[in-house]
């Protein structure tokens, strides 16, 4: 584990940087072994404010109000946070360990030797935000379907498979396999964080600094401490597409503009467009919500708003029945004890109450979507051809 330290001097400064993994046992026992023996001024650990938070108490999350999630549009933030949360507690505890348990002792060993502790990493939404308005949705789409091919991953690991990661030529391999791949994703995902931790780093109190950092991390951080960031550019969040705005808007207008152009020609021909809307809408988001086992009321719900919430770029079919089936089927206590392991899989979706509402908000709007085409299309072809 020696290997995994790495020493730098930055004006007049000591910077140790020790590589971890984030789900083993005897990367915490080296970060307890660094500390101790080099007494640092700062120790720097790669997490931001809201993680912290979370790995002091790591049950403070099961209050999480689900309805909240909702009407805050944050369902997919908190699905993405629980999946990877989730596939790090399965490694842990395959390797008998806790995940995070490195950056607890981090915490720990800072405040045992009086060390100033400095929360180095970038806001994790922030990274989110960037990566989802900053990607093709050709590389999203690529993601999302590596990650449900994922879920039925159960392959062994042990812990010498971890200290393999930790190596510098499988580091670099693992990096480049991910820029090249992903490239977007890996340059906000590695690089831009590289960019972040390096510059707490190196302004982090005192001469000496103790760093503790993903394996991942460590070759970009080694190479950033001794440039300029440009710290502006890679905190800010672009705002969303003006191009899906103006689509939000002008897509509802034109379907209205339809049914007043069908009622022009005659009442028949312009109930007969009003209907296929009606029909094709809350057919499709009934469907995917019942393909989601949401409750018959839920079901309703997305069959009776859809025709409405595809015409209102300002509301969502999703949130609506996702309200609908939380407020039927109130989450238990042992659905949110098992999210952990439910997220990971098909069935657990299915089975907890907590994960089927995200999921149940995700597939009303994608069927709520496929009707809006399917009916835009079937309007267009009764009206003009």
């Amino acid at each position: 584990m020696e290997d995994n330290i790495t020493r730098l001097s930055y004006q007049g400064k000591e910077i140790i940087l020790v590589a971890t993994a984030h789900v083993s046992k005897q990367s915490a026992e080296l970060i307890k072994k660094v500390i101790d023996e080099e007494r640092p001024d700062s120790v720097c650990v790669e997490l931001d404010d809201g993680r912290y938070q979370n790995i002091q108490n790591p049950k403070a999350w099961e209050n999480t109000d689900v309805v909240q999630v909702i009407k805050s549009k944050r369902v997919g933030f908190l699905l993405a946070n629980l999946v990877l949360s989730s596939y790090q507690k399965r490694l842990a505890r395959r390797l008998n360990t806790v995940a995070g348990q490195e950056m607890l002792q981090g915490i720990n060993s800072a405040k045992e030797t009086g060390a100033e502790l400095v929360l180095a990493d970038r806001n994790i939404r922030v990274t989110f935000l960037r990566i989802w308005r900053l990607t093709s949705l050709w590389e999203k789409c690529k993601v999302l379907l590596g990650l449900l091919f994922s879920f039925g991953d159960d392959n062994e690991i042990s812990s010498a498979d971890i200290d393999d990661l930790l190596k510098p030529d499988t580091v670099e391999a693992l990096i480049s396999d991910m820029r090249e791949k992903f490239p977007k994703i890996g340059e906000i995902l590695v690089s831009e964080r590289d960019q972040y931790l390096a510059d707490r780093i190196k302004r982090a109190p005192g001469k000496k600094v103790v760093a503790v950092l993903g394996g991942a991390h460590v070759p970009g951080v080694k190479e950033e401490i001794f440039k300029t960031q440009d710290i502006e550019k890679i905190t800010h969040v672009p705002p969303g597409s003006h191009i899906f705005k103006i689509i939000g808007w002008a897509i509802p207008a034109i379907v209205v503009g339809l049914f007043i152009y069908g009622f022009a020609i005659n009442i028949q021909t312009g109930l007969q467009a009003l209907s296929s809307w009606v029909l094709w809408n809350g057919a499709m988001a009934a469907l995917f919500t019942a393909l989601a086992l949401g409750h018959p009321f839920s079901i309703l719900t997305a069959f009776v708003v859809a025709p409405f919430t595809t015409l209102n770029p300002l509301m969502a079919c999703g949130w609506l029945v996702g309200l609908v089936e939380v407020t039927i089927r109130k989450p238990t206590v042992q659905d949110i004890d098992s999210i952990s392991t439910d997220v990971l899989s098909f069935r657990g979706f299915f089975k907890n109450r907590f994960l089927r509402v995200l999921l149940i908000v995700i597939m009303a709007n994608i069927g709520s979507s496929i009707g809006a085409v399917i009916a835009g299309m079937d309007i267009v072809r009764n009206l003009f051809m």
